[in-house]
């Protein structure tokens, strides 16, 4: 009797999708349409259809400005639960999104368990006028934007508050109550502002990944220039940054079974 796996023919599509998505994670650098459909041997029209799927599904990202293709974080997701791979690895990718996206220099925080965030990764639009940081660079866990996020997620009172607060070192320090207010509005909008204060003359936008158990992991900032972008630009940052950030975390960490509790630390 003939296997019934044997007797089913591939699926087109899928076959094609496949083809692609391992040319791409192969070649190791971003690519057009008409390469792409090359080097797979995919219709054209086939295979821009195919790409503009994968994009939507999270598992390739697209370059608007070059109109090229990469890898995305859902190919992280599919994998990470047969890969030991290091999660500043993975989540390059998307760093190098946001930062082409909204030219800026894009930051990955290790949020460490003695209050500290170290930076890890980092990704920059080489086009863009930046400001840097080294890799290594610790904070206290509640300056800057990251650490308004991480207050704010942690769900600390004013009066918790004022302790961590009292500990920071700024440039140009705010108030308590500004501090306060922006922690607050950090737990509302999903991501926090820092403008000029932690450093003068730099402008910073954050939020944090957190695990299946509600912990905060990392975090992700943007860092411009005081001046380069307006409200606007930065509430855009915010959203996406909020948004990448929830599905870093839904990509690393895996969903806890039936009863396990939510905890945030």
């Amino acid at each position: 009797m003939t296997d019934e796996i044997t007797q089913t023919r591939p699926v087109g599509a899928l076959v094609h999708a496949l083809s692609i998505l391992r040319y791409l994670s192969a070649r190791g650098r971003p690519e057009g349409v008409s390469v792409i459909a090359r080097a797979t041997g995919v219709n054209g029209s086939t295979c821009f259809n195919l790409l503009r799927t994968l994009v939507a599904e999270g598992l390739l990202v697209f370059d608007e400005r070059d109109k090229t293709y990469r890898p995305g974080l859902g190919l992280v997701e599919l994998a990470v639960g047969v890969l030991g791979a290091n999660p500043a690895d993975m989540i390059r990718p998307e760093l190098e999104r946001l930062s082409l996206q909204h030219s800026a220099l894009m930051c990955l925080w290790h949020i460490t368990g003695d209050d500290r965030i170290v930076l890890i990764e980092r990704a920059y639009d080489p086009a863009a006028t930046r400001v840097d940081l080294p890799m290594g660079k610790r904070l206290p866990a509640y300056s800057g934007g990251v650490g308004r996020a991480l207050a704010a997620h942690r769900g600390l009172t004013r009066d918790a508050l004022r302790a961590p607060f009292a500990a920071l070192r700024w440039q140009l320090p705010p108030s308590f109550d500004s501090y306060a207010d922006s922690v607050a509005e950090a737990a509302r909008l999903g991501y926090a502002v820092d403008l000029g204060e932690l450093y003068i003359g730099v402008d910073v936008v954050g939020s944090i990944v957190t695990d299946a158990h509600g912990t905060a992991r990392y975090g992700v900032s943007s860092i411009t220039l005081a001046g380069q972008i307006d409200a606007t630009a930065r509430h855009a940052i915010g959203e996406d940054i909020a948004t990448t950030c929830r599905r870093i975390g839904g990509a690393l960490f895996a969903t806890p079974g039936p009863g396990a509790a939510v905890r945030q630390t």
